[in-house]
Order: C-alpha cells, then structure tokens, then sequence
C-alpha cells in the first residue's frame, strides 16, 4: 500500500510537470544576458556595459523538481543603425516573441524612454508579459519607485509587475514564481544537466566577443565579429580533457585591424588570454586557444554573411 501510494504520488507529479520557453526582451544595455546567467545560476550569455552585447538568441535553462524554465536572451532592439546586421537581429526579437510560453520585459528602474516603448509595441497581446524593473540597487530612495512602477503599469497589460536586482541576485525568486503558473503542463524537454542548447564551439566564440567589448573600450569596431574556424575535441599526456580553438576576429579595414592587434600585438594578447581562461572555466577542460584578426570589408551588410556567421 505504501508503494502504491508513493507510486501515485510520482505519477501525479509527472503530470503537473511544467515546462516552456521564456523571452527576455528590452532595448540595449537594460541588463537582459546578467538576468539570465543569475536565473540559470551560470554564465552563457555575455555581459558587458556597452549596449548590442548580445547578438543571438541564448537559450539558458533552469531545471527544478516541478519545472523547466528555458530562457531565452534576445539582442536588445536595435533603432540606431539600420544596416542587415541589425535587422537580422531585430527579426530574430520578434520572431522569439511569438515562439514563446510566456514574455519577460525588462526596463530599468526610473528610465522609460523611446527605445522602451519601441520594444513595447513589439510586445503580442496573446501572451502573458512580465514586466521586471530591474537595476533597483541603484536607488538612493524605494519610495520613488511606486509612482514610476504605477505610470508605467498603465501602458500595457502586465500579468506582474517585478522590482529587482539582477547583477546583485535579489528578488529573483520572485520573478520565478510568478512565471511558474504561466508555463504549460509538459516533461522537462532538455536534460536536467544542461544549462544551454548552444554548443561548446559558439559558446567559444561569445566569450572572445566580450573580451572585446571588455577590454576594447571605445576603440571597440561596432562591426566586428568572431568565427570559430577550428574547435577540436583531445585530451593532455596526462588524460585531462583539452579543447584546440582557432578563432578570427573579423572587422572591416585595416585601421580597426591594427586597434584590436594593439602595439606589438599586446591588446590581442590580453584579449586571447583573458578568453582562454574564462573557456576553460566553463568547458571544464584545458584550452589552446589561436586567436587572429582578418579583415571581411562590408560583412555586416552582406546577408550572405550574416547568415553564415549565424545571425539568421
């Protein structure tokens, strides 16, 4: 008896199992990809302080014992440049839009302007949104934050409205809860081990983009990009795992060539080394990492190539 009960018990969690797909949508620079790492409890999706970081759709998931949360960090929407580059990047924010269970809208706290409501009028009517004001931490008084959460509420039809902290991981619990009743009834659609549908190959490549958004500063080319032309999988004398990466940074001229290389090769030095160590954190392996820089004049406007770079 006592079996079948625990029998039943299994069997009626198995069918209330949730899980579903989660868009974080924003206009740049709001803090969507530092949102998702700390929901998922790792980094996969890069960070930085300049806006356009993210370029692709991320997929980071966060599996517990009655959901699977899979999140999904978009580019941030872009307004100011109007090259092919950035329209594959705003249809692939829209397309997500319309693929997903439920819709995370991340603003930041006191700051709601044109770029905000130009993602708001993205934003399906047929899908529950969350609103998280994020950035919190950064005010002197919590008291303002009531007036500016109420006019911004009027706006739209949030299903929730979430103050929080996303670089500082506060009231993210919160966030879950409230999207846990709004995912469907399904068994977990990944592995409870993985964090990512992204292979290891792309993710090699996202981690040298920051380190160029990091350590570039505002010599940083906007059409810049990295391709992965070798990722091998082998192993040390010693057995231990080993990752050979050979990756080109690719720009449009020879000036910004010479900015990324540095003088006698130091700013590509600091920027490979800085990658290696962070690939190697995340891969769990030991990584040899070749890094150099080509010139691709005219790539970010060339749809053929920002369909092989996997923009689209």
């Amino acid at each position: 008896m006592e079996y079948t009960l625990q029998a039943d018990h299994e069997l009626q969690a198995e069918r209330d199992y949730k899980a579903g797909f989660i868009a974080i949508v924003g206009r740049p620079n709001v803090g969507k990809s530092t949102l998702m790492n700390h929901l998922i409890g790792q980094k996969i999706s890069i960070t930085s302080k300049k806006a356009q970081t993210t370029r692709h759709r991320i997929t980071g998931i966060r599996t517990d014992a009655h959901t699977q949360f899979i999140f999904v960090d978009t580019p941030g929407f872009q307004t100011q440049y109007r090259n092919a580059l950035n329209q594959a990047m705003n249809r692939s924010v829209t397309a997500t839009l319309q693929d997903v269970d439920v819709i995370v809208f991340v603003i930041e706290a006191m700051r709601f302007d044109a770029k905000d409501r130009e993602v708001l009028k993205l934003l399906p009517r047929n899908r529950p949104v969350i609103l998280v004001i994020n950035k919190v931490d950064t005010l002197a008084s919590k008291e303002i934050l009531m007036p500016f959460m109420q006019e911004v509420a009027q706006l739209f039809t949030f299903h929730a409205i979430v103050p929080l902290s996303a670089i500082k991981a506060q009231k993210l619990e919160v966030l879950i809860e409230a999207i846990r009743p709004l995912l469907p009834v399904s068994p977990p659609l990944y592995s409870e081990d993985d964090l990512t549908d992204r292979s290891e190959r792309f993710l090699a490549s996202e981690i040298i983009r920051e380190k160029l958004f990091r350590l570039m500063g505002e010599e940083l080319p906007y059409v810049m990009a990295v391709e992965i032309e070798k990722f091998e999988e082998s192993t040390t004398e010693r057995g231990l795992p080993l990752r050979r990466i050979h990756a080109a940074i690719l720009v449009d001229n020879d000036n910004q060539k010479a900015m990324v290389i540095g003088k006698k090769g130091e700013k590509l030095k600091k920027i490979a080394s800085s990658a290696r160590e962070d690939m190697e954190k995340l891969l769990d392996s030991k990584v040899y990492l070749e890094v150099w820089v080509k010139v691709k004049s005219g790539w970010a406007d060339d749809t053929r190539l920002i369909r092989q770079y996997g923009y689209e």
